[in-house]
């Protein structure tokens, strides 16, 4: 028995990261090793979802990478220790959805104090929504720590992505707007008891229309976190009117086919990955298994 094997035996199932860890290999051959072995069985849980990268053809890919799908989504056991996996991904997948819902909360929560402060709360509520995007909506926000891009600061996982959409809001009240959230956001990734990013974007609603037009990649991204995005705060029927916009532009329709364009490639990756020689330049396929981008910009 394998040195990698005698771990599982002795520890019972892990987390790809933790078996990475036990057994000192590197990240690309734990996977490799353990994705093709037969006496190991692999479990992932979460969600792979479509994300959209100017890196790639046809923007089209899936996250989580490979990479980070293994280390922090996947469970390695032994073939006998199944009840054993399966318990163990439960457990992760009830907190992933625990982070999940308390990062949604802390968002509705910082966003309804800032409009709740406010003197002319009542115009925000009536002509602005707020949406909540990102690895939240689909359950699988992480608490990893990473470090902020514009300031190195370290930061609790998964960052809070906020859109808040106007209709006929005076362009002083957009202003004063952007400013709140401007101030919020420092705030949070500053303060030590949340050490939170929060990014957000606030536009009109003449804007949406023009990114759903679907014509270039930043349009493309920001049609994306809109169809995807959650009701978080505010106006209930700008909300379903951007929703209805989505529709019309049929924004599913052209993401579905970008979808299946990841998976295809995903496949594909993990096919060339696995069957690549010892001896061939690794390196050179190393964009296959992670990116150097895991953040995605909002529009």
């Amino acid at each position: 028995m394998t040195k990698a094997l005698t771990i599982l035996a002795e520890k019972g199932p892990l987390t790809g990261k933790e078996f990475q860890l036990d057994t000192g290999m590197n990240t690309f051959a734990a996977w490799r090793y353990c994705t093709g072995s037969d006496q190991i069985n692999t479990r992932i849980v979460g969600k792979r979802y479509l994300r959209l990268d100017q890196k790639v053809e046809a923007y089209a890919r899936l996250s989580p990478s490979i990479m980070r799908e293994f280390l922090n989504y996947t469970i390695v056991g032994l073939n006998r220790d199944q009840a054993e996996i399966n318990k163990k991904a439960s457990k992760i997948e009830a907190e992933i959805a625990e982070i999940s819902r308390r990062k949604i909360e802390l968002a509705r929560n910082t966003v309804e104090r800032l409009i709740r402060d406010h003197p002319d709360q009542d115009s925000f509520l009536d002509k602005a929504t707020f949406i909540i995007a990102g690895d939240v909506v689909f359950g699988m926000a992480h608490t990893e720590p990473r470090p902020e891009s514009s300031t190195g600061e370290l930061v609790r996982g998964s960052d809070l992505d906020i859109i808040a959409i106007a209709e006929d809001l005076p362009e002083k009240m957009l202003e004063e707007l952007d400013n709140m959230l401007y101030k919020e956001k420092y705030n949070l990734l500053m303060n030590p008891a949340a050490k939170e990013e929060m990014d957000y974007i606030v536009k009109d609603i003449n804007t949406v229309q023009q990114q759903l037009l679907f014509d270039d990649f930043k349009k493309m991204v920001a049609a994306k976190i809109i169809y995807e995005g959650e009701y978080l705060y505010g106006s209930k029927t700008i909300f379903d009117r951007v929703k209805e916009l989505v529709a019309a532009f049929d924004i599913p329709g052209k993401l579905k086919n970008l979808e299946k364009n990841a998976i295809d490639n995903r496949l594909e990756a993990e096919q060339t990955l696995l069957k690549a020689p010892e001896t061939s330049e690794l390196e050179d396929l190393m964009a296959l298994f992670y990116t150097t981008e895991e953040k995605e910009e909002i529009f």
